[in-house]
Parts: structure tokens; sequence; C-alpha cells
């Protein structure tokens, strides 16, 4: 095979476009893997709907990947042909800078992120960074493995920011929700989830994973929170996360972009409440939660899409029409 297909995004604010490129080689330190599954993370959206305004036009999106090894650039080791791996957003750091000398590589001042300043994985091949590459195992099917990479990765560091939290309210029940409820349920803790309010079908979708409770975003909690995930980019959770959150709680922002927060009264956060958010992830966060993650008897909800499908798969999410998460899986060219 000498090409490759790829969605690519010309200008924010447009729908992908279908491409066929020379199919590159790996570079020192890089992997060319063939891609089998790539999720659609509402990362992805903010990149394509221009909330996320330093992408690298043209960029291929998609930092949810799991692939195939095709061919090692120089200076690789640990990687086979033909070995399974999965590619998160965080793409490669400086490895230098004060942030990740203290083991803080997810806030690196000099970054790349997969599928926003490096190409990703909505297509047939990428090339990724063979030290942020992590394996996968055989066995399961790709469109289970995918939504593992952003969605469940930002919601454990996400569960992990809010401490030893037993009671948990979780705003937002798509992707990184629905993962990351069943893992904070299978440690013992109470979770109760906050929809779209109207939205019966995530209500229920929630209740059938083991929420103790479903509501609309807009009701209040049924119990007092030790912590609240917030996953939804919806600011004015904020406020309305604080009131049911306990003295000494925290609230937990886990997505990259947000809308504006309200002004609120001080009383909310008083009494050592705590407003957090998640920045990116670590690859040691990613070591973590990919060796738990198989281990866990989780329900994963993927509905696939073909790669020529990623405009449907985007306009879905956008809308809200998915539960769970959509799940790209091209279909390579011939030779």
């Amino acid at each position: 095979m000498t090409r490759m297909s790829a969605m690519v995004l010309r200008r924010p604010g447009t729908p992908l476009v279908r491409e066929e490129r020379p199919l590159p080689a790996p570079g020192p330190g890089e992997l060319l893997l063939r891609v089998e599954a790539c999720g659609v993370c509402r990362t992805d959206l903010h990149v394509v709907d221009g909330e996320l305004t330093q992408a690298r036009l043209p960029i291929i999106p998609g930092h949810e990947i799991v692939g195939r090894v095709e061919a090692v650039g120089a200076g690789v080791t640990g990687f086979a042909t033909g070995a399974r791996v999965g590619v998160p957003w965080l793409g490669h750091t400086c490895g230098h800078c004060p942030y990740c000398a203290s083991a803080r590589e997810n806030l690196c001042d000099d970054p790349l992120f997969t599928g926003y300043t490096r190409d990703g994985g909505y297509a047939t091949h990428t090339i990724v960074d063979a030290s942020y590459s992590f394996p996968l195992p055989e066995g399961v099917d790709a469109t289970t493995l995918a939504p593992l990479l952003c969605a469940g990765l930002i919601g454990w560091r996400t569960l992990k920011m809010a401490g030893p939290a037993r009671i948990i309210g979780i705003y937002g029940f798509g992707a990184a929700a629905h993962i990351i409820a069943q893992v904070a349920i299978l440690q013992g803790r109470r979770v109760h989830a906050f929809v779209r309010p109207g939205d019966d079908a995530a209500a229920q979708f929630a209740l059938s994973l083991g929420a103790a409770s479903a509501q609309g975003s807009d009701a209040p909690s049924p119990e007092k929170l030790d912590a609240a995930l917030i996953f939804a980019p919806v600011g004015a959770l904020v406020p309305r996360a604080l009131a049911s959150v306990r003295k000494g709680g925290a609230v937990v922002c886990g997505g990259i972009h947000m809308s504006d927060i309200p002004a609120f009264p001080y009383a909310l956060l008083w009494e050592e409440r705590r407003l957090l958010s998640v920045a990116n992830l670590t690859r040691e966060d990613a070591r973590e939660f990919l060796t738990l993650a198989p281990t866990l008897p989780l329900t994963m909800q993927s509905v696939p899409y073909a790669l020529s499908q990623a405009n449907e798969a985007l306009a879905d999410l956008r809308e809200g029409r998915l539960q769970g998460a959509a799940v790209l899986v091209p279909s390579p060219l011939p030779a």
C-alpha cells in the first residue's frame, strides 16, 4: 500500500473533507500505524467548530486511536510490526520545561496534541510518537477499546482529582461519564447522574449502568455530594454543582472547553469547597487506566461509523443523539 485516506479539517466550522495522500514513513522515534478504530470525542467537536483556536490547519482530527504498527522509525524499541497500540490526546512533550521536569507533563509548555497540532486518527493510517503510544490487549474489539483512549483516560484523571469521595455526582452523561461512572461504582462509590433536562434516554442509560439516581442537570441532588464531576461543556453547571457539594468537597471540570461560568455567590465556594480543572493527561495516567480497565467488567457503549461518515458522527454528538461513544472504523484503501 502506498497511499492513505483521511478526513481533513481545512477550516473551522466547515465539514471535514476526504483526501487521499501518499503513505508517510515514520521518522526517528515514530511509528506508522494502520488505524483499526478512532473514537469521536467532544474535543474533536470543539476543534472542528473552532472553539479550540490553536489547531494546526489543515488537520486530521482524532485522538482515541487504536492501531497496528506497520513500520517503526529509527531508534524505536519495544514495538514490533503488527503490535496493537493506543494513542491518546497528549502526543508529545518537550521533556525539559519546569512542568515536564516535575512530573506534570500534562502542563508542558511546548506539547503536541493528537488530532489538534499533529495529525490524528480520522484516517486509514497515521504517524505517532512511539513514546506516547501504549500497548493494548488482543481479543477485544477495537471499537470497545477506542473510547478508553480519551473518554476513559480523562474520566480517570477527573475521578482521581476528586479524591476519596464516596458520593459522586456526574454532570453530562456522555462517553467519559458512562465509563467512569462504572469504574466509580465498582470501587464502591455511589453515583448520581445529571443529564440534559428532558433527556429520558440518557437518564435510563445511567440507571442501567448502576447509577443510584438520574435526573436533569437543573434538578438538585437527592443528597449532598462529596464531589461533582462535570463533563458537559456548560459553565452554568459549575454553580449548580457547587450548591450540591458538601463542605470540603470538590467540583472537577473534566472538559477542555466550557462556556463561561456565570457569577455566583461566594457562599457556594466557602467552607473549603474546591473548584478544579483537568488539563490533558500524563503517560502515567494512561499506564494506570489502560492496565486497570481490561480487568473490570465494563459495559462499553460504542456506535460504529465508517470513516466517510465522520461528519455524521460529529453531528450526532453535537446534537446529543448518542448514548455512549461514536467510533470511526476506517477501511484501508486497496494497494
